[in-house]
């Protein structure tokens, strides 16, 4: 079996101009992430439990909306086009009472596709493709899956769209795209990246050059 070695000098991200106030929210839980299946660009919907997670993030961020004295509405909300975060988006904004058509969507903002491991877990993949799974797990950044993206091939279509963020913005989208986007906000090194934790039940502040959980 054919390992590629873990690179002894990872690159860092070069820190892209941060806009001052971007609040960053994952979508809830779907069936296939309770699953540990390669979700991608696949339109799996959210389960109940993704529900519940992004009400209760729409309560998170209106009460520190409150706490912080910041108007909703003076807000770019923007989401991925899947149906998972839209949904999201919508649940979140019924929170903050706002409506469910004053918002936009940006294909450069879906997930990382997997291409053809989309559905499948990494222990089902490394029954079949044993060399391909090492390789990704030795170099997740550069990896590509067949037919897929690799994190690397993303950060290229991410970066621009954080370069013209020129407002406070709520965004809802997905566990890959923030791993690139606070690797960029923070210009962490690309073995880090795709480390970083993402979870669903939390909201990710970035203000004033720092960012914190809600």
């Amino acid at each position: 079996m054919t390992v590629v070695s873990k690179l002894s000098n990872p690159a860092l991200l070069p820190r892209t101009p941060a806009p001052q106030f971007l609040v960053f929210i994952r979508h809830g839980e779907t069936d296939w992430n309770a699953e540990g299946r390669m979700q991608g660009q696949r339109d799996i919907p959210l389960n109940v439990k993704g529900l519940s997670q992004a009400a209760e993030n729409g309560r998170r961020l209106r009460g520190y909306f409150e706490d912080e004295a910041v108007s909703p509405k003076s807000l770019d909300f923007v989401a991925s086009p899947l149906g998972r975060t839209r949904h999201t988006m919508d649940l979140v904004r019924r929170e903050l009472g706002m409506d469910n058509k004053s918002y936009r969507t940006d294909p450069r903002l879906m997930e990382l596709t997997f291409g053809a491991w989309e559905g499948f877990t990494l222990q089902e993949l490394a029954k079949d493709v044993p060399d391909k799974v090492a390789e990704r797990r030795n170099d997740k950044w550069r990896f590509t899956p067949p037919g897929g993206e690799s994190y690397e091939m993303l950060r290229q279509r991410i970066e621009p769209w954080l370069a013209e963020v020129n407002r406070p913005t709520v965004v809802v989208s997905h566990g890959g795209v923030f791993r690139v986007i606070r690797g960029l906000l923070e210009g962490l090194a690309t073995d880090a990246v795709p480390k970083l934790d993402t979870p669903q039940d939390r909201v990710f502040v970035w203000r004033d050059s720092s960012g914190t959980w809600l």
